[in-house]
């Protein structure tokens, strides 16, 4: 994997995976999507790793398609576009199936893929200067392979806004769109909120964050709404698991499960079991 294009960086249960083309401004080539592709997948893989921080290097945090790729899109023909279109919707359907907590840390520009990244990490945080955008619309073109992740994201009417306007958000508009969680307005603020979310994310079970990812896409869904038993037959199997029956033992003997890394107790769980 070539240095110049990814920084991986691990900490403990802590992976960053830097998008490292600052000189244009990380925007997508077909080695970045091939290369972030083989990195998530191997990360969801790692047992050592529960939480994947995405960010950006230099000004931006990914500004779309790279313009000497797109130039090269011109001579494509049908088949060669669709090989590559199929390659960027493996990696955005990658990051959004990960079984392990995705944040994403944006600051600067997020446009085109860079808004489908963001709308494929779990928890979003945002620089109040950052700015977001689909603008596929004005090259004759349309977001088609990561509309379904951003329409889940922002609903509908929005989409159908941001998609045909093309106009930018700022990262206010975003939060109140539903794909950014947190804005702050330092770099410093950033950062620390992006500490405070990842030990929050930590003081869950590793097995069952990847439930609630699960849950959390699929649970509104025809497969769903037509499996009755399906949620009943989840949480009974997460209780009986050994990672469940080692929380409902830690919560009766007012200790942390053996998953936190501290010898806190999570002053946020409630005081009984709400399932």
């Amino acid at each position: 994997m070539s240095d110049d294009i990814l920084i991986i960086e691990k900490t403990g249960p802590v992976a960053h995976v830097t998008l490292n083309r600052p000189e244009v401004h990380n925007a997508f080539n077909d080695v970045l999507i091939g290369e972030l592709l083989t990195v998530f997948k191997e990360l969801g893989d790692d047992p050592a790793v529960r939480v994947i921080v995405l960010g950006g290097s230099g000004r931006s945090f990914c500004a779309g398609a790279d313009l000497h790729w797109m130039r090269s899109m011109i001579e494509y023909d049908a088949s060669r576009n669709q090989e590559d279109s199929n390659a960027l919707a493996g990696l955005f359907e990658a990051i959004d199936t990960c079984p392990k907590a995705v944040i994403g840390r944006v600051h600067g520009s997020a446009i085109g893929g860079g808004c489908g990244l963001v709308a494929v990490c779990d928890v979003v945080v945002a620089s109040a200067r950052a700015k977001f955008g689909m603008s596929e619309v004005r090259l004759g073109l349309a977001p088609a392979v990561i509309s379904p992740y951003v329409v889940r994201k922002i609903g509908t009417s929005r989409a159908r806004e941001v998609f045909l306007t093309g106009e930018r958000m700022d990262a206010k508009r975003a939060k109140e769109a539903g794909l950014v969680h947190y804005v702050c307005d330092t770099e410093l603020a950033l950062d620390n909120q992006v500490v405070q979310l990842t030990e929050s994310l930590l003081k869950g079970g590793p097995h069952a964050i990847a439930a609630c990812k699960q849950l959390a896409r699929e649970a509104d869904g025809p497969a769903w709404a037509n499996e009755t038993g399906r949620t009943a037959a989840l949480i009974a199997s997460l209780r009986t698991s050994p990672e469940g029956q080692e929380g409902m033992q830690a919560f009766m003997d007012k200790r942390p499960p053996s998953w936190v890394l501290d010898n806190t107790v999570d002053e946020t769980t409630p005081a009984e079991p709400s399932e």
